[in-house]
């Protein structure tokens, strides 16, 4: 049975995002994606760079299930593992030796906005444990600077997040650089992205 899920703001960042990652030195091995939605991310970059495995993960069933039909529709399931059910909160995550032993990336995209602070805190936390020196953590969605947004979208945005859950909202990023440092990241790089968005690198120094 077919349980695709077809987010469009994925069809529209998955090239952007995509770029970047083409810049990061990836050696062979993991990179593990945190909130991975329907999976529509995972199966691009994962046939973009064949040198690495894209392992997804989601805490939600139904997305779960899209993922895996993703993975059978672009036939990559020789290459791709089964999606893993991670609560980002729920520490320590259930991933393999063989995925920690070569874990390059660990990568979050749209999710911290669209969850309590707590799993901001947490994603840090845990990846700050699991990254080698020199490691890297990605961030991408809608941010605030100096506790301002970058554009009259975002706050429109994020005042719809908030009626949603008065927990979710768009992050100010010095507090998103707090929590990086507290657990061993340095900001190497801030990008730019289409629709008000940014990406956010971090990388493991301590």
């Amino acid at each position: 049975m077919d349980h695709r899920l077809f987010f469009p703001a994925t069809q529209r960042n998955k090239i952007y995002i995509g770029d970047v990652l083409s810049k990061i030195p990836l050696k062979e091995g993991f990179v593990l994606e945190i909130g991975s939605g329907s999976g529509e991310h995972g199966v691009e970059f994962q046939k973009r760079f064949p040198e690495i495995i894209w392992q997804t993960s989601d805490p939600e069933l139904e997305h779960r299930k899209s993922i895996i039909s993703w993975i059978d529709h672009e036939k990559l399931n020789i290459k791709m593992p089964k999606p893993l059910e991670i609560d980002v909160t729920k520490t320590p995550w259930p991933i393999s030796f063989k995925l920690l032993e070569t874990l390059q990336v660990i990568i979050s995209i749209n999710m911290i906005h669209i969850a309590p602070w707590k799993c901001t805190e947490s994603l840090f936390k845990e990846s700050g444990k699991l990254l080698n020196h020199g490691k890297f953590l990605i961030l991408y969605g809608p941010f605030k600077i100096e506790e301002k947004h970058i554009s009259e979208t975002n706050e429109l945005f994020d005042k719809s997040l908030k009626i949603q859950n008065n927990d979710w909202g768009v992050r100010n990023l010095e507090e998103v650089d707090k929590e990086a440092i507290i657990n061993g990241f340095k900001q190497k790089q801030l990008i730019k992205m289409p629709a008000n968005n940014l990406t956010l690198i971090y990388k493991k120094v301590s």
